[in-house]
């Protein structure tokens, strides 16, 4: 039997945020209130009445995308189970389970909504696989994030049917067998409930939200590893001025600047160093507080997109109406995630930068060269900054923007598309890489201090350093040092970053 954790509480209505994703890597317990039920239950039974006076609804009374010129299958049941057959035809790695138990979530809170028209019973299916370990196996490729997440989603619904496979943790099995060990019972389909199982933007809203939740942490880290790196290097503090930042007059830098300051408190300037740092130290309240209010600005365009309704048609029982459109074009949340894949890669820049700086003797005030306790017998930290170099190259190239990159496709139905979910998986994956140099620079940090770098005086300086001491060893000699990375990372992980929410 699969053993159930315990979980978060999510209570619909509410607002699904970045955080709740994040919860849903575990088993989450989602509560739908008794109102939100009766709204679910009354647009079901609007529907099935449009349906049987006759009037047209796409997907209920005909084919789907460019055949909606066709007449359906007369069993509603057969034709949602067509639909989910002929879009899963997923290619490429699967995507990590958290991913798609968050996609998972985000249906859920749409369908919830009471405007797609399917019953109850498919809405607690959802629920009942988020209370578990359960993740559909879903490949990563098949979605142009127009009529939304088809592919995906498609995948993900046969599996709760019991059809492919399924993570329980990291052991894949058949679905039908990972549903019989969390004693649920397969998802059944009628009327439309296919297709607004899988319209919707769910998997991208999912992905770029997980990646606007981790780039917060980043641009904490970011700011905790460069009041660290002032520290070690015996560096002013006047780069954190209140007054400069407010003369600037944005509020993203103004934040830096008082969690660098907070960060600083109690350190003291060897009065050693330049008057003026190098950019990468002396212009990172410019730099991170772009990140952070771009991540910002993404992170809400996100949020308004997981507690929208994201489907086609709408139903709306109250006023009569069904209403065919757009909503499942992930336009907005395209734009968003593009934008932070970019801030992402530019605090790699910084980072490995920064790295850069303390490698360097001449700029370092004597530093031994490479972070090397003998250099030339030793080689200290050359192996961690070459990768790190390597992973912000690749960082770069993968930068490109998806949301403009539109290719006709299903015979110019889909004649113009956002490519969202390309965006958001890219963001996701670039905040995964940013941890590795940031993780780079940490074990950098830790490194400088051993060999006579200047010790931390401010108190969240000192206790950064404990805890990367805790978890990475001086390197003398040398070593491989890509667990050590990947520990530091995991520090790092662990900083505060209510100060930056706004």
């Amino acid at each position: 039997m699969v053993v159930v954790r315990a979980c978060r509480v999510l209570r619909f209505p509410g607002r699904l945020t970045p955080s709740d994703l994040e919860a849903a890597a575990e088993p989450v317990r989602v509560e739908i209130g008794e109102q939100a039920l009766r709204g679910i239950r009354d647009c079901r039974a609007y529907v099935d009445e449009v349906v049987a006076s006759g009037r047209p609804v796409y997907g209920a009374t005909t084919g789907y995308g460019s055949l909606v010129g066709y007449h359906p299958r007369p069993d509603p049941a057969e034709q949602s189970q067509g639909l989910v057959d002929f879009l899963a035809t997923g290619q490429g790695e699967a995507l990590p389970p958290a991913v798609v138990r968050a996609m998972l979530l985000a249906r859920t809170w749409s369908l919830a909504q009471g405007r797609s028209g399917v019953p109850p019973s498919v809405v607690s299916a959802l629920v009942d696989a988020l209370a578990t370990p359960l993740a559909p196996v879903v490949p990563e490729y098949g979605s142009v994030g127009a009529s939304g997440d088809l592919t995906p989603l498609a995948h993900a619904v046969a599996a709760l049917m019991g059809r492919g496979e399924m993570f329980v943790g990291a052991t894949r099995l058949p679905a039908s067998v990972a549903l019989e060990r969390a004693g649920l019972a397969p998802l059944t389909l009628a009327g439309r409930d296919g297709l607004a199982l899988v319209n919707g933007t769910s998997l991208t809203s999912a992905a770029a939200g997980l990646a606007g939740a981790r780039a917060l942490r980043s641009v904490a880290a970011g700011l905790a590893l460069s009041a660290l790196l002032a520290e070690v290097l015996g560096a002013g503090h006047e780069f954190t001025s209140e007054r400069l930042l407010r003369a600037a007059g944005h509020r993203g830098g103004i934040d830096a600047a008082g969690y660098l300051r907070e960060r600083l408190r109690g350190a003291t300037p060897s009065g050693r160093r330049p008057l003026q740092e190098p950019y990468s130290l002396r212009c990172v309240p410019q730099l991170a507080g772009a990140v952070l209010g771009a991540a910002r600005q993404a992170t809400e365009v996100v949020t308004t997109d997981l507690n929208g309704v994201s489907d086609n048609p709408l139903f709306f029982p109250g006023e009569g109406e069904v209403v065919h459109g757009g909503n499942f074009f992930s336009q907005p949340v395209a734009f968003a995630a593009d934008l932070l894949s970019i801030v992402l890669t530019q605090l790699a820049n910084l980072a490995e930068r920064q790295l850069d700086l303390l490698m360097d003797p001449h700029r370092s005030n004597g530093l031994p060269a490479s972070l090397a306790a003998e250099p030339g017998r030793q080689h200290g930290l050359t192996g961690v900054q070459i990768t790190a170099t390597a992973i912000v190259v690749a960082m770069r190239r993968a930068v490109t923007p998806a949301a403009m990159q539109s290719i006709p496709t299903n015979q110019h139905n889909q004649d113009v598309v956002p490519l969202g979910t390309q965006a958001a998986l890219s963001a996701y994956e670039q905040a995964r890489k940013l941890r590795w140099v940031q993780g780079s620079l940490a074990v950098a940090l830790r490194q400088a201090v051993h060999l006579g770098g200047r010790e931390p005086g401010s108190a969240a300086g000192s206790e950064l350093l404990a805890r990367l001491a805790e978890r990475v060893d001086p390197v003398d000699p040398d070593r491989p040092l890509d667990v050590d990375v990947r520990r530091a990372a995991g520090v790092l992980d662990e900083l505060p970053t209510a100060p930056l929410a706004g």
